[in-house]
C-alpha cells in the first residue's frame, strides 16, 4: 500500500491491518458521564455502563467518581464484560446522589470514597433485612409476602406486599356463558441477593402465582421481582417479570399486579388520597371536608385538607360541624383506570355494595398514586402507565386500619387478556407467513413492567408529587459521551455524526428524518399497549392509509431487519434522549414478547406477524443477544442479563425445529442452519457469553463454527444453508449455492462479524468478509467464473442489504470505485430520499386527519439506516464533496424492500 494510502486509512480511523479503531491514550482526567436529557430535580439513584479499551482497564483496579465541581461520590461499581486479554470490556456504576444534581461526573482510576452510611443487607432464616439508611425493609424468602414491613423512624409504613391477579375462564353451558374468576397470590420459591451495597443491593425473587379458592392448589405465571434499594434514597424501584403458561383458550389473566397493605392512624379527614392525571393532581380524602355548609374557616380548613395538611377541631367550638361530617359519606376505595392511550377515569365508591361514581376523566395519567394518614404513607408509580395501557392504580380499605395500594400492570377492570390467534390458521401464501403449521402460541413469553414506590413520612405536595411522576417516566440516566463509545470501539463499526460536506449533512438529514418519521407514526398509530409498546409495524397499505395490521406477516416487526440495532447505534452516536427512549422501549418489548423464555421454542423468537406470537418461523435472530447488549451494558439491567443466558442454546432447540424444515428434509445432518441468520445469531449468544463469565466453551464453539467456515469450497460465499450439529458447533457442507444470500447479511450478521473479528483480531475472517462484499456486485456471470461455476445462480437481491458488506471490502482494499458504487446504492433508494416529506391524507379517507409515506417499509428504513451509520465510517472519504460527478449522483436507482 501506498504512503499516501496509509495516511489516508490513518486519517479516517481505517488501520491497514483491518476494521477498528487506532489506539488511543487513555484520558488522564478519566472517563465522563453526563445526563441523558436533564439533570434531576431532586434526590436520584442511578446505575451506568462505561466502556473501555483492551487493556485500559485490570479487573483488580478500583474507580472512584468525582462530580464536576470536584466533589468525591461514593460509587459502587462492577466489571460486566472481559476482553480476551482478561482486562475489562465493560464496567457498570451505581451512585445516589441528593438535592443539586451536578451536570456531570467523572470516573477515574483509584479508591472510591466511603459512604457515610450505606445500605446494609442481613440475611435471616425466613427474612432479609434492608437498611437503605432512610427505611429498614424486611423482605420475605418464602409464603407470598415479598416486602414484610417497611419501617421509616418510628413509623411502621407498610406491613406487606405481594404479588395479586385474577385468572378468568369462560366456558358455555346449556348454551350460557359462564365466567369464573379466581383470585392469585404470589408463592416465592427462591429469593436471593444479588448485590448487597454500600451504594446499591439488588433482592430477587423467583416464584408462581397460586390460584385462591380451588379444588387443586395450581401455581401458574411464573414470576421474578428485582427490588432495588439505594443508599439515602426513600424510592425502590421493582421489575416485575412474569411469564405466560397457560392455554390462552382457558386461562385469561384478568389481572396481575402489586398490593402492599398499609396501616392507617388517625381521623378520616386526615386521610389522603392522590393520583396524577395529565398534568395535575387528583386530591381528595376519603372523608372530605366539602359539606353544604362548608364555608368561612371550615373552607380554609378544606383547602388546608386538599392540600395534604393534617386538620383539627375543638370539640366544643366545632361540635356542629363535626355533626356534619359524622353524617357525610365515607368514601373508602378509589381508582384510577387507564382504558387506552387517549383515555382514564377516577372513580370511588363508599363500599362493594355500592355503585363507582365517577370522580374525573382524562386522557393520559402519569401514573403516581399516594395513600396515606398521620402515619406517613406510600406512593406508587408505573412507568409507562397510559403507553402500557389497560393499568390502573387502586387504594382501598381507607376507612379501616390498614389500606390496600395496589398497582395493576393488567387492570381488573379490562377484560381478560386475549391471547388466542387471530385465525385457526395460517394464511401462507396471501399474507407472507412463514410457514403452513400454526405455532401461534403465547406459551413462554413474557412482559417486564418497573413500578417505583416511595416511603413516605407526610402526604406529598403537589410539586413533589409532579417531581415524582417525572422521574418515573424519564428515569435518571448517566451516559458516556458519543465519542468515549466510538474511541473504544463498544459494538462494533459505526460512525459519529458529521456534516463536513454537503453530502455528509444530506445522509445526517436522512437518518434524523427516519428517527423524527418513526416517533411520529408511534403517537399518530397509537402503537401502545400492555403486549405492543416499544414495537413498531413493518409495511404499509396505500389504499386504507393504515399499516398493514392484518396481513399476516407484515404487520408486528419483531426485530425483523433489526431495528433495535439501528436505534442503538443512533442513540451511541448521538447521546438524544429520546432515541434511547424508543431503544429502550424496543428493547423491553423484544427481548420480553418476541422471545420464548420456556417450553417448545425456549431461546428462540416469533417471526413478524399480526399477533407477536403468531408466525410458525420460530428462530434465533428474533432473539438474539446481540439485540439486547446495548441496553445491558449500557444500563446495567439484570433483567436483560436473565434473557441473554436464556438464549446461549438457542443452537439445540434447531434440532427438533430445524429452521430449514420447509427446504430440506431431515437427512444425515442433526439439523440445519444458515450462516446467517441462524448461525450468525448463535454467534452473538456465544459472544456475549464469553465476554460477560470468560466462558471459554463458547468461545471454542464459535471458533469450530468459525475454523469449518474458513475450510468451506468458497469460505464465507458457500451455503448459506449447512448442516449443523449444536453439540459440536460443526458447521458441515452441504452444496454451493443453496440459498439467496440476502437474509444472510441483513438480520445484524455483519455487525456481529465485524466486532468478533476485531475482538478475536482474526486477519482471515476479516478477508472472508471482505470477500464477500467484494463478490456481491459482480454479475452472475462474473460469480460463475471466479467460482467455477458452484455460484452464480441464486439470486442477489436488495442491494441496499449488501452497502455494508461492499464498505467493509472498499475500506480493507482501498477500492474507491466499489465506495462509490456503494453510496450510488444509498443515494439511490428513492424511500429514503423523500423519508421527511409526508403526504396529507385526505379527510374522508381515514378517521382521523393523518400525514403518511404511501410505500413505506421499516425494513427498508432499518436497513438503509443502519448501513448508512457503518458506511460512514468505513468509507466516508469517499462521499465527495457534493459536486457533480461524485458519489451519491450518477449511480443506480433502488429501492430495497424485502
Amino acid at each position: 500500500m501506498s504512503r499516501e494510502a496509509q495516511e489516508k486509512d490513518v486519517r479516517t480511523n481505517i488501520p491497514v491491518e483491518g476494521i477498528g479503531h487506532p489506539e488511543k491514550a487513555v484520558q488522564e482526567n478519566g472517563v465522563t458521564a453526563a445526563w441523558l436529557g436533564e439533570a434531576p430535580l431532586g434526590p436520584a439513584a442511578v446505575t451506568w455502563g462505561v466502556p473501555w479499551k483492551a487493556g485500559e482497564l485490570k479487573r483488580e483496579e478500583p474507580l472512584r467518581l468525582v462530580s464536576a465541581s470536584g466533589m468525591p461520590l461514593p460509587v459502587q461499581s462492577w466489571p460486566t464484560a472481559y476482553y480476551p486479554d482478561g482486562s475489562v470490556k465493560w464496567t457498570a456504576h451505581a451512585v445516589s446522589l441528593g438535592e443539586g444534581a451536578e451536570a456531570s461526573y467523572t470516573l477515574s482510576k483509584g479508591e472510591s470514597e466511603a459512604p457515610v452510611e450505606g445500605v446494609s443487607v442481613q440475611e435471616h432464616a425466613g427474612r432479609i433485612v434492608v437498611d437503605t439508611g432512610r427505611a429498614v425493609y424486611t423482605l420475605g424468602t418464602e409464603g407470598e409476602a415479598l416486602v414484610r414491613s417497611i419501617v421509616r423512624g418510628e413509623r411502621t409504613l407498610c406491613t406487606g406486599a405481594r404479588l395479586v391477579g385474577y385468572r378468568e375462564e369462560e366456558s358455555v353451558t346449556e348454551g350460557a356463558r359462564v365466567t369464573r374468576t379466581q383470585a392469585l397470590r404470589s408463592r416465592l420459591h427462591r429469593v436471593t441477593v444479588e448485590q448487597r451495597g454500600p451504594v446499591r443491593a439488588v433482592v430477587k425473587f423467583e416464584g408462581r402465582h397460586a390460584l385462591l379458592g380451588g379444588r387443586s392448589p395450581r401455581e401458574w405465571l411464573p414470576f421474578t421481582v428485582r427490588l432495588y434499594f439505594y443508599a439515602g434514597q426513600e424510592s425502590v424501584r421493582a421489575v416485575h417479570t412474569f411469564v405466560y403458561d397457560g392455554d390462552p383458550g382457558k386461562d385469561g389473566v384478568k389481572g396481575i399486579g402489586l398490593s402492599f397493605t398499609l396501616p392507617l392512624e388517625g381521623p378520616l379527614y386526615n386521610r389522603h388520597v392522590r393520583f396524577t392525571g395529565d398534568t395535575g393532581v387528583f386530591a381528595e380524602s376519603p372523608k372530605t371536608l366539602m359539606t353544604i355548609r362548608t364555608q368561612g374557616k371550615y373552607q380554609e380548613l378544606y383547602r388546608s385538607q386538599t392540600a395534604g395538611e393534617n386538620v383539627a377541631f375543638d370539640p366544643q367550638e366545632d361540635a356542629r360541624f363535626l355533626t356534619l361530617l359524622d353524617d357525610s359519606a365515607v368514601w373508602d376505595h378509589f381508582k384510577l383506570v387507564q382504558h387506552s392511550a387517549d383515555s382514564y377515569t377516577v372513580s370511588k365508591r363508599t363500599g362493594p355494595a355500592c355503585s363507582w361514581l365517577k370522580a374525573v376523566t382524562g386522557s393520559r395519567s402519569r401514573g403516581v398514586a399516594y395513600a396515606g394518614s398521620e402515619a406517613g404513607g406510600l406512593a406508587l408509580g408505573l412507568r409507562h402507565f397510559w403507553r402500557k395501557h389497560p393499568a390502573s392504580l387502586e387504594l382501598s380499605g381507607l376507612s379501616g386500619e390498614a389500606a390496600e395500594a395496589t398497582a395493576w400492570f393488567w387492570s381488573p377492570d379490562a377484560p381478560a387478556m386475549d391471547l388466542r390467534h387471530y385465525d385457526t390458521t395460517t394464511h401462507l401464501e396471501s399474507s407472507y407467513e412463514g410457514f403452513h403449521e400454526l405455532r401461534s402460541t403465547p406459551y413462554g413469553v413474557a412482559n417486564t413492567n418497573e413500578l417505583t414506590f416511595w416511603c413516605l413520612e407526610r402526604t406529598p405536595s403537589h410539586e413533589e408529587l409532579d417531581a415524582m411522576a417525572g422521574s418515573l417516566e424519564r428515569p435518571a440516566q448517566l451516559v458516556c459521551e458519543p465519542q468515549r463509545y466510538h474511541d473504544t470501539g463498544a459494538f462494533g463499526v459505526w460512525s459519529l455524526p458529521s456534516r463536513d460536506t454537503p453530502l455528509q449533512a444530506e445522509l445526517e438529514d436522512l437518518l434524523d428524518a427516519a428517527i423524527e418519521f418513526y416517533k411520529a407514526e408511534i403517537e399518530q398509530r397509537r402503537w401502545y399497549g400492555f403486549w405492543d409498546f416499544g414495537d413498531v409495524m413493518h409495511s404499509y397499505d396505500p389504499v386504507r392509509h393504515t399499516w398493514r395490521y392484518d396481513i399476516g406477516g407484515c404487520a408486528w416487526q419483531n426485530t425483523e431487519l433489526v431495528p433495535n440495532m439501528w436505534l442503538w447505534l443512533t442513540f451511541l452516536r448521538t447521546g438524544r434522549e429520546d432515541v434511547f427512549r424508543l431503544a429502550e422501549a424496543m428493547t423491553r418489548h423484544t427481548s420480553e414478547v418476541d422471545t420464548y423464555h420456556f417450553g417448545e421454542y425456549a431461546g428462540l423468537g416469533s417471526r413478524h406477524n399480526v399477533v407477536h406470537w403468531g408466525c410458525g418461523c420460530k428462530e434465533a435472530r428474533i432473539s438474539m443477544a446481540g439485540l439486547h447488549r446495548y441496553f445491558y451494558y449500557l444500563t446495567g439491567d439484570e433483567r436483560t442479563g436473565d434473557i441473554m443466558e436464556e438464549v446461549v442454546d438457542a443452537d439445540y432447540t434447531t434440532v427438533t425445529l430445524d429452521p430449514m424444515r420447509y427446504y430440506f428434509p431431515k437427512d444425515e445432518f442433526p439439523t440445519h442452519t444458515r450462516v446467517g441468520p441462524d448461525w450468525s445469531a448463535f454467534c452473538s449468544n456465544w459472544m456475549t457469553r464469553w465476554e460477560r463469565f470468560e466462558d471459554t466453551a463458547y468461545r471454542d464453539k464459535l471458533l469450530v463454527g468459525w475454523e469449518a467456515m474458513k475450510g468451506m469450497p468458497h469460505r464465507l460465499l458457500t451455503g448459506p444453508t449447512f448442516g449443523y450439529d449444536p453439540k459440536t458447533g460443526e458447521l458441515l457442507h452441504m452444496s454451493d449455492d443453496n440459498w439467496g444470500r440476502h437474509l444472510m447479511i441483513c438480520m445484524g450478521a455483519p455487525q456481529v462479524w465485524f466486532e468478533l473479528a476485531e475482538l478475536l483480531g482474526d486477519d482471515q475472517w476479516r478477508e472472508m468478509l471482505a470477500e464477500f462484499g467484494a463478490f456481491y456486485p459482480l454479475t452472475p456471470e462474473e460469480k460463475a467464473a471466479r467460482t467455477g461455476g458452484a455460484i452464480g445462480k441464486q439470486g442477489w437481491d436488495h442491494p441496499v442489504f449488501f452497502t455494508v458488506m461492499m464498505a467493509y471490502a472498499a475500506a480493507r482494499y482501498g477500492d474507491e470505485a466499489l465506495a462509490r458504487r456503494t453510496w450510488d446504492i444509498l443515494f439511490g433508494d428513492k424511500l429514503m430520499q423523500r423519508i421527511a416529506r409526508t403526504d396529507e391524507v385526505d379527510r374522508l379517507a381515514f378517521v382521523r386527519p393523518l400525514r403518511e409515506i404511501p410505500d413505506v417499509s421499516t425494513n427498508s428504513v432499518s436497513q438503509w439506516s443502519l448501513n448508512t451509520i457503518v458506511c460512514l465510517e468505513l468509507i466516508g472519504r469517499w462521499l465527495g464533496s457534493g459536486e457533480a460527478g461524485t458519489a451519491g449522483r450518477g449511480g443506480e436507482t433502488v429501492t430495497s424492500s424485502s
